[in-house]
């Protein structure tokens, strides 16, 4: 794909999601969103004109460095028009209407970053498709690579326990996860295996419309709010979402280890249940 100006100089954090958007729409045939000029074919010259007057010999523009080989900058880089936002671009190709179904399909059976070399199944997502609630995570572990369901090891069955503490089944909710395949090892989906991933995920939230997003540890949170902070400096609080509210707090495979961390989970859980208007069940009453 040829890279035109506005890639070059963008900062290199957000660098990795655009592109990954860029081939997203490609694979779709809904691109290309650029212009690359030097494919224009130029006027011919005229034989009998003058050439015009040589202007003094200036250093031409250095560009930042980008992935890859630098080039040197051409006069016609300066005029290639500016990306759109990639989200008015996916509302114009007609993802208003998306389903899930659809998503799944145009998901297939992917091999656009590195992890599907070790996958054994694509976790794609699960629950209620017009849920209130979604749940994300950061991504499929051994059992949900072998079930191709998310959240149904130890962790899972803690956030079914989670879910129903809040007076909720699982099957009221819908829970995905940032990336649809298991990194080697259970390690962190790196950043480009997540900018690949993320369109996805985008057109999950889009298609179900939550009233509460709930994402379970760092990975999630910081995918979705586009920050590298740690989730300890904004757990628990609320932050706007495209039309959603979003609460991040901490992964339940860290509860594992963690488990005093299970009274602040629970301070969270308790805003979305008020957000939302849930009452906890009543405990039920010991025998005997």
């Amino acid at each position: 794909m040829p890279q035109s100006t506005p890639l070059l100089l963008m900062a290199p954090p957000a660098r990795p999601s655009l592109e990954a958007w860029l081939r997203y729409f490609d694979d779709l045939g809904l691109g290309p969103f650029y212009l690359d000029r030097t494919a224009m074919e130029l006027p011919a010259a005229d034989p009998v004109a003058a050439p015009p007057p040589t202007p003094a010999a200036s250093p031409a523009p250095v560009l930042p460095a980008a992935a890859g080989p630098a080039r040197a900058a051409r006069p016609q880089d300066a005029v290639l028009p500016v990306v759109p936002s990639l989200f008015e671009v996916a509302s114009r190709a007609g993802f208003e209407g998306d389903t899930l179904p659809r998503i799944r399909e145009d998901l297939g059976d992917c091999k656009r970053c590195r992890l599907c070399q070790g996958r054994n199944t694509i976790v794609f997502g699960d629950g209620n498709s017009q849920a209130r609630l979604v749940f994300v995570g950061e991504g499929p572990g051994h059992d949900e690579d072998v079930q191709g369901l998310p959240f149904v090891g130890r962790a899972g069955k803690l956030l079914t326990q989670m879910i129903e503490a809040m007076g909720l089944r699982r099957g009221d909710v819908y829970i995905c996860n940032v990336v649809k395949c298991r990194p080697p090892g259970n390690r962190q989906p790196e950043r480009d295996e997540i900018a690949t991933c993320s369109p996805f995920l985008d057109r999950q939230l889009a298609a179900i419309r939550p009233k509460v997003i709930v994402c379970l540890g760092g990975v999630a949170a910081q995918a979705l709010l586009g920050t590298n902070k740690a989730i300890s400096q904004f757990r628990g609080q609320w932050f706007d979402f495209r039309g959603a509210k979003l609460l991040a707090t901490y992964h339940p495979a860290f509860l594992l280890r963690t488990p005093s961390a299970k009274s602040d989970v629970w301070t969270d859980l308790k805003k979305v249940m008020h957000e939302l208007g849930l009452k906890p069940p009543k405990p039920k009453p010991r025998s005997g």
